[in-house]
């Protein structure tokens, strides 16, 4: 009859980062009990004993990427502020590609969510706004982030298209063709400008 080895012993940290290695490189759906534990060496069964559920493996990650978002020092505008918090953020979600799928299965904020939001609160202290007009603009930066992060298509083409049933459409075009509108050199960044009106609009600054 065969005798066990003492059961290796892991932090939920090392988990964590196995996981995060997984989703970078194969995308969230890699991510397994059963593929994490081949990377270390254990039986699938034993990380139970750190994470009752995927889904609750997926809460630590998400937490522990969230934590690359570092708090920036107070601008004299709270937009300008939580437009580098903005950046910054859109850097994680670029970087870590499944956050986007990750993030819609996230029932809490962990240590670091919370440090984030607690952050952006603490930049929008100053506005005369509702508390919920501030909890909606932190949320809503998320959404742009997403949006944002998602891999762009490449630029519609109308050359092929008969426009004479869309005056709209064509006019618009040679309005553009005839190099009526802005240069896009002058043109301030889009990502910018969305999350500069949207705060605006909400925040009612």
């Amino acid at each position: 009859m065969g005798t066990r080895g003492p059961v290796p012993g892991f932090s939920r940290e090392q988990i964590v980062t196995v996981a995060i290695a997984l989703a970078d490189t194969d995308g969230l759906p890699a991510v397994s009990m059963r593929a994490i534990a081949a990377k270390l060496a254990t039986g699938a069964g034993s990380l139970y004993r750190y994470f009752p559920s995927r889904d609750a493996l997926l809460d630590q990650m998400a937490d522990a990427v969230i934590a690359e978002i570092p708090p920036f020092p107070a601008a004299a505008d709270p937009i300008d502020a939580l437009i580098r918090v903005a950046r910054r953020q859109l850097t994680v979600y670029k970087r870590h590609a499944w956050l986007m799928e990750a993030i819609q299965h996230v029932k809490a904020l962990g240590p670091n969510g919370l440090t984030y939001f607690d952050h952006c609160l603490g930049v929008l202290a100053p506005v005369k706004a509702t508390t919920t007009a501030k909890f909606e603009a932190v949320a809503m930066i998320t959404g742009v982030v997403t949006m944002f992060a998602r891999p762009q298509p490449e630029g519609l083409s109308f050359a092929t298209a008969d426009l004479s049933r869309y005056p709209n459409l064509a006019a618009a075009i040679q309005e553009a063709s005839s190099g009526a509108l802005t240069p896009p050199e002058d043109v301030p960044d889009l990502f910018e400008r969305t999350i500069r009106s949207l705060l605006s609009g909400l925040l009612g600054l």
